[in-house]
């Protein structure tokens, strides 16, 4: 099984899955770049994942559907082109022609309202995968645009309960500036610091910064960290009432947007 990143827009990634003949894409927002993608490598696409409503991730659906009659799974609670099968947390749906893989739906609102993550625990014997949108991206966290910090905590507890080794597919090239923030967090994790320089040098070979991997965001993401004693100090430094762990999201989330 092959799993790629394909640039879109400025910053977004649409993941393709392939097994060398037949393929999964996952939050088209533009069609042509996986069009092209499909031509190179060809490919027939069979499925399409959505996390969340946003355009970004929506936009290619209707013509990667029109095109090729690829099977469009999505959240069960947003507006998504129809027509999709709609999930919800907890189903799980089997790819059967790409490798046979299996995906568990988890629940991640937060940055949507409806928004969910698809978890593949047996990736052709490599490490697990996670397709989580915008809610987790290395370093950071998506913004609170439908939901509340404590949906955000409850969402990244759950994927941070996944193994250390999964590997975290997000949907955008946020590392860099996620990085910026976290240090002015933790400026003293040296995970952080070391995480930072590799990345910087992918991102100077002109490299993408992800997959990362869960256990790796666990030592170095504050949105993770909330638990954290020096986390919670920094946060208290923007909002002194941040006692609990929603409340150090929320702080560190109102920080990040006006970084």
């Amino acid at each position: 099984m092959n799993l790629l990143p394909l640039p879109a827009f400025a910053d977004n990634y649409i993941w393709l899955v392939h097994d060398g003949r037949r393929a999964l894409v996952v939050d088209p927002g533009d069609a042509q770049p996986v069009f092209e993608a499909l031509r190179r490598l060809g490919l027939q696409l069979d499925t399409i994942l959505v996390t969340h409503h946003h355009a970004d991730h929506t936009g290619g659906v209707a013509a990667l559907r029109e095109a090729t009659g690829a099977r469009v799974y999505g959240p069960a609670r947003e507006t998504i082109p129809e027509p999709v099968q709609r999930l919800n947390g907890g189903d799980r749906i089997a790819i059967d022609g790409v490798g046979a893989l299996q995906f568990e739906v988890i629940d991640v609102p937060g940055h949507t309202a409806g928004h969910i993550a698809y978890y593949c625990a047996s990736f052709d014997g490599d490490a697990p995968v996670l397709f989580c949108g915008d809610t987790l991206f290395s370093g950071g966290c998506g913004r609170l645009f439908e939901g509340t910090p404590a949906q955000m905590l409850d969402s990244l507890t759950q994927l941070a309960a996944l193994p250390g080794e999964t590997r975290v597919c997000c949907a955008h090239e946020y590392t860099l500036s996620n990085l910026k923030f976290a240090r002015a967090v933790e400026p003293g994790n040296t995970d952080l610091i070391h995480y930072t320089a590799r990345c910087e040098a992918l991102r100077a070979d002109h490299q993408p910064t992800l997959p990362s991997r869960i256990g790796l965001e666990k030592q170095i993401n504050p949105f993770l960290r909330t638990r954290e004693v020096t986390v919670q100090q920094a946060a208290r430094g923007l909002d002194p009432h941040a006692d609990d762990e929603s409340s150090v999201l929320g702080a560190l989330r109102s920080w990040k947007n006006n970084f």
